[in-house]
């Protein structure tokens, strides 16, 4: 584990690598959210069932290992009475063995793991499959790639690729 970041010094660390990031202060906080996600439309005629079920036939052949499901469109009508809440559920898969070693590298990595690939219906009832955008190339750009082994920058790219063919047969509802 790595050492704790006093805040100080974090936010000393975010002021430097915010000037970095400047186009950032050009796009309200929905472009940036857009940004940081993959999404596919699923196919016209697709119910929500058959993309959730092309997802998890997808992911297990790739030996994605379903770890979790969080059905967020319940919660939100059980606790807040919205009964025309979208569907949206959250889906929670982990690649074991490079999970395991994500971690023996960085045990903080535990905060972005398992992998999660969201469905959800937007307002016109067109259903998107998205993640966290995991694409790495822009350490190439970096001296050192951060200091990143190539185990893990390959395991990080195996778990990117599955992922992207995991969400588009969903989308495409391929069984």
């Amino acid at each position: 584990m790595s050492r704790t970041i006093p805040p100080a010094e974090k936010e000393a660390m975010m002021k430097k690598i915010m000037p970095m990031v400047g186009m950032v202060k050009s796009m309200d906080i929905k472009d940036v959210m857009n940004l940081m996600a993959v999404k596919y439309q699923a196919k016209k005629g697709l119910s929500f069932d058959d993309v959730k079920a092309s997802m998890e036939l997808r992911a297990n052949q790739l030996n994605f290992k379903k770890v979790g499901e969080s059905p967020m469109w319940k919660d939100i009508q059980a606790v807040l009475g919205d009964k025309d809440a979208p569907r949206m559920e959250v889906y929670h898969y982990c690649d074991i063995a490079a999970g395991r070693e994500i971690l023996k590298y960085a045990p903080e990595a535990i905060v972005y793991l398992p992998c999660r690939i969201a469905i959800m219906e937007d307002a016109d009832k067109n259903i998107w499959v998205l993640t966290l955008d995991w694409n790495t190339s822009w350490l190439d750009s970096m001296s050192g790639k951060m200091g990143a082994p190539d185990q893990l920058l390959k395991y990080a790219t195996d778990i990117r690729d599955k992922m992207d063919v995991i969400m588009k047969a969903a989308a495409a509802g391929d069984l």
